[in-house]
């Protein structure tokens, strides 16, 4: 290749091709995942790439404020973001165009997101995501058709080894209000406990009071296998809206053990890390092979963008760059080399019985040769279909 086919090729950090049979892989993973979505009574929803910045970021999405791309229209010099997450998209739709829908309202998507810069575990800035959402609904119960949705579909595209791990990331934050824990502290707080650092949490003991810190200090320790956490925690004496909170998430849990017996499930009350913008119980998927999350998502208010309170919603992300990490490389396609003028009848016929046909545009000396040229697995001879190392063997 030469330095200027080189400096062609070159694409910037966190961006790549996804070149052949790869692509393909991606994009029948991402439509069985949302085929499942849809046997669930999900309808496939499609926002645009990019969005004014003042719409796409505001109330709950300006969390994601530092991870968009932004830019200039040209057309109405207002400023754009590029959408890095589908899941405030999705609520914006649902506030506006479907805003008479009948609730609970069940969304899927699938489609790029782009973010400013990518993480340790996750170095891609732009990758697919394929989630859903379901709005209007407070139930424990759509909580657990979410996770039990995902599981279906991860499962549906062959991930083994799937675990679970729930969360509450709105715990904390009840116990530091009751309290009335300083501001600078509760930060603090959730810095250590998201690090699963005893050590900060007892240094802000003398603030808070050592009962307090030693309350903090127990939850940091039911994190853990399901059984075991929900013991630990039914077992701590909390103020009433904590308490409210552990409930909730308890009888998710519960609920997802008796849907889905074999599947792992862990509890971490006190992560907060990824969920800043959720408003109850989070989750998010594993592989027992895999590096880092398969996907994530949890209970948050779905803003209506009229000053009102948003409307309780559960949503679901799945990350298409990590899911395919942990499936098995794709098989190579079955195609078949038509020699050239095959007759047109004969090439739909070879298409309707399932196969790709790769048709040859100049008579070949050797068709067997040309077929291996081009990547096919076999190769149409005598109105039939010939595997190309069967006619090698037969010295074709």
């Amino acid at each position: 290749m030469t330095q200027t086919l080189r400096d062609k090729a070159l694409l910037p950090a966190g961006l790549r091709d996804i070149l052949p049979p790869n692509a393909a892989h991606e994009a029948g993973v991402a439509e069985t995942l949302i085929g499942v979505f849809e046997r669930h009574g999900y309808d496939r929803v499609k926002p645009p790439l990019i969005e004014f910045e003042d719409s796409l970021l505001s109330g709950s999405g300006g969390a994601l404020a530092e991870r968009s791309f932004r830019l200039m229209d040209p057309a109405s010099h207002r400023m754009l973001a590029l959408r890095p997450d589908m899941t405030l998209q999705i609520a914006r739709i649902a506030a506006s165009r479907l805003a008479r829908a009948a609730r609970p309202l069940r969304l899927a998507y699938a489609g790029e997101i782009l973010r400013v810069r990518g993480s340790q575990l996750r170095p891609e800035r732009q990758f697919g995501q394929v989630g859903a959402e379901l709005i209007g609904s407070a139930s424990p119960a759509a909580d657990t058709e979410m996770i039990l949705m995902a599981v279906a579909g991860l499962r549906a595209v062959g991930v083994e080894g799937l675990s679970v791990d729930l969360g509450l990331p709105t715990l904390i934050p009840a116990l530091c209000r009751h309290w009335g824990v300083a501001e600078a502290d509760a930060r603090t707080l959730r810095a250590a406990l998201d690090r699963k650092d005893a050590g900060a949490v007892a240094a802000v003991a003398p603030r808070i009071g050592d009962d307090r810190a030693a309350l903090l200090a127990d939850l940091l320790n039911t994190a853990g296998p399901a059984g075991r956490a929900l013991e630990r925690l039914a077992g701590l004496d909390l103020p009433a809206a904590a308490a409210a909170e552990r409930s909730r998430l308890a009888e998710v849990a519960e609920r997802v053990r008796a849907g889905a017996p074999d599947l792992t499930v862990t509890l971490d009350p006190v992560e907060n890390r990824g969920f800043e913008y959720h408003a109850g119980v989070t989750f998010a998927f594993f592989a027992r092979h895999g590096r880092g999350e398969l996907g994530r998502g949890g209970r948050y208010l779905a803003d209506r963008g009229d000053g009102h309170p948003g409307e309780p919603a559960t949503g679901l992300t799945l990350y298409m760059n990590a899911v395919l990490r942990v499936l098995p490389e794709p098989d190579p396609r079955t195609r078949i080399f038509l020699p050239a003028g095959t007759p047109a009848p004969t090439a739909d016929q070879m298409r309707d019985a399932g196969w790709a046909t790769v048709a040859g545009l100049d008579p070949v000396d050797d068709p067997a040769a040309e077929a291996r040229r081009l990547a096919c697995t076999h190769v149409l001879r005598d109105g039939a279909a010939r595997a190309v190392v069967a006619v090698d063997d037969e010295g074709d």
